[in-house]
């Protein structure tokens, strides 16, 4: 736990005086610990993660029942984790309703996972924009230690396979956020405001519409107040109230530019 003096210091200069093995990247504790102390159940879930590491299993039928775009009504796709999934399923009242956008958001993922399905879940869905959204889970260490520079590679990735079929992208801020319930201790928010300065500076330079989530949505820590995320990550439908206008600017404005 920081001392009394750095809760009176800058979230920046606090993470320059934390420990060393506090700024490492985080790991999924059951990625580390011995086999034969895993408990049945982390076990079937570590196999399960084996035998279908992307889960390109989870939208595959969805996909294949899906009908081509409709001329003239450009399809939207909104690419990411349980941020995205728990906006809601495709079609339903709290995810964007009447717009037709699809939700491909699996929960617990990290952008490797994420680049994987990338072709199947985005690309062989013929939208006109993509909106992605990911890379808190690998800060958190859900699928291993991940660095800010493995994190840029795997979205750029995504981007310029977006670009190369001719699909517009919103690349968007990781949300604000202070801690992680299911990985203590990380001090993510330092690294959530250095990642999302790159991609802020990567969309710049590579004609992409930056969204912002994290400007807007911050507290005082860095994290979410307990009105948007009820669990300092996941928002609640008050934040997704926030997001909603924020994301539909963004695609708008992607939806304008020339391909």
């Amino acid at each position: 736990m920081p001392s009394m003096l750095h809760a009176a210091l800058p979230l920046a200069l606090v993470a320059l005086l934390l420990p060393a093995a506090q700024a490492k990247e985080a790991v999924n504790p059951l990625l580390l610990q011995p086999a034969d102390t895993l408990e049945q159940r982390q076990v079937a879930e570590l196999q399960q993660r084996l035998l279908d590491w992307p889960q390109l299993q989870r939208y595959r039928d969805e996909n294949a029942a899906l009908a081509a775009p409709v001329p003239g009504t450009p399809r939207v796709v909104l690419f990411g984790d349980s941020i995205t999934e728990g906006w809601g399923p495709t079609g339903s009242d709290s995810f964007f309703p009447g717009k037709g956008y699809l939700n491909r958001g699996i929960s617990g993922q990290t952008t490797a996972q994420m680049l994987l399905r990338f072709r199947q879940d985005v690309i062989a869905l013929q939208p006109a924009v993509v909106v992605i959204l990911a890379g808190t889970n690998d800060i958190a260490g859900n699928t291993g230690a991940a660095t800010q520079a493995m994190i840029e590679d795997n979205l750029h990735s995504m981007v310029e396979l977006a670009q190369a079929h001719r699909i517009a992208v919103v690349l968007s801020s990781v949300l604000p956020v202070s801690d992680y319930p299911w990985q203590r201790g990380v001090q993510p928010a330092p690294k959530v405001r250095a990642l999302n300065a790159a991609l802020k500076r990567y969309a710049s330079a590579h004609n992409v519409v930056y969204l912002d989530y994290h400007t807007p949505l911050a507290n005082r820590d860095g994290g979410l107040d307990k009105a948007l995320a009820a669990d300092g990550v996941h928002p609640t439908p008050a934040g997704y109230a926030r997001m909603a206008p924020l994301a539909e600017a963004a695609i708008t404005q992607a939806l304008s530019q020339p391909r």
